[in-house]
């Protein structure tokens, strides 16, 4: 079966993170073996910009979500040990 698949989605829109790094993996993919044209390369590429934007996004906001519901609106490192408490 060819690795050449249509894009998931329409680039208006948008795409939750999972589906968007699953996107971009594939796109990686296809470019990494070679098999794309110049104009297929090009419109992965493009595509691979849009969904990498989101992906940033999705993770700024949810970066935000954090920090508003923690206490002092400030992100903290994780301490495993005080998960066994």
């Amino acid at each position: 079966m060819s690795e050449k698949k249509k894009t998931i989605v329409s680039k208006e829109e948008d795409v939750n993170f999972e589906a968007a790094m699953l996107e971009l993996e594939q796109l990686v993919r296809q470019m990494e073996n070679g098999d794309l044209s110049l104009d297929e390369s090009l419109k992965a590429f493009e595509r691979g910009v849009l969904l990498t934007r989101q992906c940033q996004k999705s993770l700024a906001e949810a970066e935000l979500k954090v920090k508003m519901l923690s206490a002092e609106g400030v992100i903290e490192d994780l301490d495993v040990s005080d998960l066994d408490a």
